[in-house]
């Protein structure tokens, strides 16, 4: 058996299409404010943030920073050489307070042995030649050239010459312990000139 579908009456078909408007407007309602809020939402990602009152931000890195690295690199490398030529200097130092030393103690040696009588050879010989090379080298380092002292009065007997060059190198030794190296010291080539000039009246009075 059929069963009748009811048929719409005129006074609520208006109520129906008045009701469907409705709803279609609400829709659009909504679409727009999402529209909106999503706009809004684009906008404030986009936009920078915004600084508190009081807060400091940290400047950004510029082209001046950047070109500081450099520098630094050219700073610490300085600093190495500086470091390297100070230690150069005290080996210099050393070594040549090392071969002052040698020259004070040969002379004491040439000395000593003069004064328990020894006879003066080849070994002696040696001693002065070394004591020599070494006070020659001393007065390079000290800015001197190759000049020996002329003394008006040597000494005429081998224990005076002994005794004087001994005391000439002792003296000599503590000069090179006061004066750095590669310094100009009119004091220490003065010695060492004298310290020659004894060597070679202590040389001829061996024979």
């Amino acid at each position: 058996m059929n069963q009748r579908v009811p048929a719409i009456s005129d006074t609520e078909r208006p109520r129906q299409e008045r009701t469907i408007e409705g709803d279609l407007r609400s829709l659009m309602f909504l679409t727009i404010v999402c529209i909106a809020l999503g706009s809004t939402t684009v906008v404030s990602a986009q936009a920078p943030p915004r600084t508190e009152p009081g807060s400091i931000n940290p400047p950004p890195i510029g082209k001046s920073q950047i070109s500081d690295e450099p520098t630094s690199m050219g700073s610490m490398g300085d600093e190495m050489r500086v470091k390297q030529a100070i230690k150069l200097r005290e080996k210099e130092y050393k070594e040549n307070v090392d071969r002052a030393r040698e020259v004070a103690e040969l002379g004491a040696q040439l000395r000593e042995a003069q004064k328990k009588g020894q006879a003066f050879g080849r070994d002696e010989y040696k001693k002065l030649d070394r004591l020599e090379k070494l006070a020659k080298k001393i007065r390079s380092e000290a800015g001197g050239v190759d000049e020996e002292e002329s003394d008006d009065s040597p000494p005429s007997k081998l224990e005076s010459a002994l005794s004087r060059l001994a005391e000439v190198a002792e003296s000599l030794f503590n000069a090179v312990q006061e004066t750095p190296p590669k310094v100009i010291s009119a004091g220490v080539i003065e010695k060492v000139n004298t310290l020659l000039q004894l060597a070679k009246v202590t040389r001829n009075l061996f024979h």
